[in-house]
């Protein structure tokens, strides 16, 4: 039997009689990477929100480990272990990398709220921290402010703060908007790594990186769910074809 870590059904989102998500049954395979993908506004990161309770669905139920967690709020979603990241990079640029992924273990070990705490009382998480930047390639730079970095190397670091959070299901929203085509491939190799033993929701546009990590794709196109599966049978789907028209059909089709 299929072990679903996340589950959707029926989720719908209206705004003022405008349908964003329509009826969206989401399966998510435990320790899978599972990739939504669509034109511009199909609805991928309304259902992102409504996932991580950002957002209120009008309609249908959201599922985690069998539990019901369709009206809990956001804080409640991320204790469970659905941690999520952002189009635009979040980290804090005036502290080191090694201060920014000590801020995600301190959720971890109830300090989060005591920042008037002395820092050397928070110098027993830098061993971890360490093991995470060496995660995601950045160790050498543990000491350099965040705001230093180029690019790439933020969303490195984003992915290394979320990892201390221990998700036991990563959100990844558009990992790779904005990059040049090497930290694109530094970005997917990076995450194919780090989801040994996790699993990985993401939005992304980049079919190349779509078809060389993501296990299952399931595309919207205006909110409702048009097809899913492999890439290799999604990317022959001719309503599929039909609905990225243009520059992002040839991505589907070249992207082997």
């Amino acid at each position: 039997m299929t072990d679903f870590v996340l589950q959707t059904q029926g989720l719908t989102k209206e705004f003022r009689g405008f349908t964003a998500v329509s009826d969206v049954a989401l399966q998510v395979e435990r320790g899978s990477i599972h990739a939504l993908i669509g034109p511009n506004g199909a609805g991928k990161t309304t259902c992102f929100n409504l996932l991580t309770k950002f957002l209120e669905p009008t309609r249908g139920t959201i599922r985690f480990n069998g539990q019901d967690i369709t009206r809990e709020k956001p804080a409640q979603i991320a204790r469970r272990g659905i941690i999520r990241s952002f189009q635009i990079s979040a980290v804090f640029p005036h502290l080191t990398l090694l201060e920014n992924v000590r801020l995600g273990l301190q959720r971890g070990v109830g300090t989060t709220f005591k920042f008037w705490k002395s820092e050397s009382s928070l110098s027993v998480l830098d061993g971890r921290a360490m093991h995470f930047l060496e995660q995601v390639g950045l160790e050498d730079a543990a000491h350099e402010l965040a705001v230093n970095l180029p690019y790439g190397r933020k969303r490195a670091l984003e992915i290394a703060t979320t990892l201390a959070m221990d998700p036991e299901v990563m959100l990844l929203d558009e990992p790779t908007q904005g990059m040049g085509h090497e930290d694109v491939d530094k970005v997917a190799a990076l995450i194919k790594r780090v989801s040994a033993g996790r699993t990985i929701l993401m939005v992304e546009h980049n079919m190349a990186v779509v078809s060389t990590i993501a296990d299952k794709i399931t595309v919207l196109q205006r909110g409702s769910v048009l097809a899913e599966g492999p890439y290799a049978e999604v990317s022959r789907n001719a309503q599929v074809m039909e609905a990225y028209m243009g520059s992002a059909e040839a991505a589907l089709g070249g992207a082997h």
